[in-house]
């Protein structure tokens, strides 16, 4: 890679205009512009005259993917590209490589950020809200953000350096069962909220606490169900109705 070209002041231009990435989102090629607009800095150093005009030509094509995990296809991409302008053998040329990640990227990137982490910190953040932090909304922020700002930074940094292999680098994390794990955590969280506010209800009404021991058999025969392939929809619309039918009845 020619260091000597793409210099780190370049990396933070590139690292920059990545939080930009879908600024120009449009239905023909979805983020393309954004693509063009965070490699510019470092195509201008890589090429001139005609060359710059085909690298922008050449990074304009359709691209797609979860903004997070962008990152590090937008570094392996440049990688490519200083190959090509130092005339050294392409070991997969840049068009087929983008093709080739920014799918499963997507998913990833849909599963772990939006699927796993996102509920993960609004289930840690909701402990606080309850009890009236103002903390709350600044906590959620940066559970969420932390790993996000590192994935942009490393991952970016990593395709930069390691070109098409930061692939491997990204497999070896194991990211989607991450996103299990986080899901999984969520769920234990949500429980332990219900947990909680049930136990503040009772406490509130001068009911005795043991009593919130009567919706275990609830819980299990809904489990029971959920594993048995009923609809996890219909049993949260009919655990509503029936809160809503009790509580309308003790109170008549």
């Amino acid at each position: 890679m020619n260091r000597r070209r793409l210099t780190l002041r370049c990396y933070f231009q590139v690292f920059l205009r990545t939080f930009v990435l879908q600024g120009s989102w449009n239905f023909e090629r979805l983020q393309n512009l954004g693509v063009l607009f965070a490699l510019a800095p470092a195509l201008r150093q890589l090429y001139a005259g005609k060359a710059l005009k085909d690298a922008y030509r050449r990074n304009l094509a359709y691209f797609n993917t979860h903004p997070f995990l962008g990152a590090p296809i937008l570094g392996a991409m440049l990688n490519l590209e200083c190959a090509r302008s130092e005339g050294r053998p392409e070991e997969i040329e840049v068009d087929d490589f983008r093709q080739m990640v920014m799918a499963p990227y997507a998913a990833i990137g849909d599963a772990l950020f939006w699927g796993g982490l996102r509920p993960f910190a609004a289930g840690i953040a909701l402990f606080f809200s309850f009890n009236g932090s103002f903390w709350a909304p600044v906590i959620f922020l940066l559970i969420f953000n932390l790993p996000h700002l590192f994935f942009r930074t490393a991952g970016l940094w990593l395709g930069w350096v390691q070109g098409w292999k930061v692939t491997e680098t990204v497999q070896r994390y194991n990211l989607p069962d991450v996103a299990i794990r986080l899901k999984e955590g969520t769920v234990v969280l949500l429980g332990g909220l219900c947990a909680y506010l049930t136990f503040q209800l009772l406490r509130g009404e001068g009911v005795p606490i043991f009593c919130g021991l009567a919706v275990v058999p609830v819980v299990l025969l809904c489990g029971w169900a959920t594993r048995k392939g009923l609809s996890t929809l219909l049993l949260v619309w009919s655990a509503t109705a029936i809160a809503v039918a009790l509580v309308g009845f003790f109170k008549i």
